[in-house]
This record gives structure tokens, sequence and C-alpha cells, in this order.
């Protein structure tokens, strides 16, 4: 029988990847409670981007009608399918007050980002004072 290799093929032994393998995993592990923050203030512009849209959807009602709106329908927004229902909204939005001279918008998270118990709210008013109200 005639060999197929004349010279010895060099490569990794099954032992060695695992190790590699391994020490990936540590560090993954080490380095995701750093990252916890960072993915949580990166979800919260969700939050941020929506309540714009809410106030300038409220500005344009108000212009129009000289109050403000109770109703998101009548403002013309429509809310993305929430990630607790397949979708990929992480925060529901709802108006909590509006009158004739002010309203206020809230964002809450349908999900925990960091494991802790509480869920990130935003909200914003008629002056477009956008700020969280509870820290997630």
């Amino acid at each position: 029988m005639k060999r197929l290799f004349s010279h010895s093929v060099s490569g990794f032994t099954l032992a060695e990847l695992l190790v590699v393998l391994v020490i990936i995993g540590i560090l993954v592990l080490l380095a995701l409670p750093n990252l916890m923050p960072m993915i949580s203030k990166t979800k919260s512009t969700e939050a941020q981007l929506q309540l714009e849209h809410v106030y300038t959807l409220e500005k344009n009602y108000f212009y129009v009608h000289s109050k403000y709106s109770m109703s998101l329908e009548d403002i013309g927004f429509e809310q993305e399918k929430l990630s607790t229902q397949d979708g990929a909204a992480n925060y529901k939005i709802d108006i909590v007050q509006a009158g004739p001279s002010s309203f206020k918008a809230t964002a809450t998270a349908v999900v925990d980002f960091d494991g802790d118990g509480s869920f990130n709210i935003w909200e914003v008013n008629e002056n477009k004072d956008i700020k969280e109200t509870v820290k997630d």
C-alpha cells in the first residue's frame, strides 16, 4: 500500500483546542458583568428616541387642536410590537397626562436589562425634558 503523505502534517490536538475554548469562556464570563451598564445605556437610547417622536407628534397635534392628546392613536403614534410579544421594541410608550397646556408621556421597559428586578422608565413633557425616572 502506498502512503498518501510523505511528510507529517502539523496541527493542534483536541486537548489544545479545548484549553483555548475554556480560556475564551472564562474571559467572556469576566467581561460580561462590566458590559451590562453599557448594554442598558444603549437600549435606553430606544426610549429617548421614541419619546422625542411622541413629543413631536404631540406638538403637531397641539398646533392643530390647541390642546394635547391622551391618545397615541390620535397623534399618529404606532407602538412597535414589544419584545415580549416576539417583536423588537423594548419599551412600551404611554401618555399618562395631557391637557390644554401640558402633557407627559412615559417609556417603560418591558425587559429587565440587568436582571436586578427594576424596569427602566423614561418620561418626556411639553418642554421636551426627557429624563430617566427609574434606573435599571
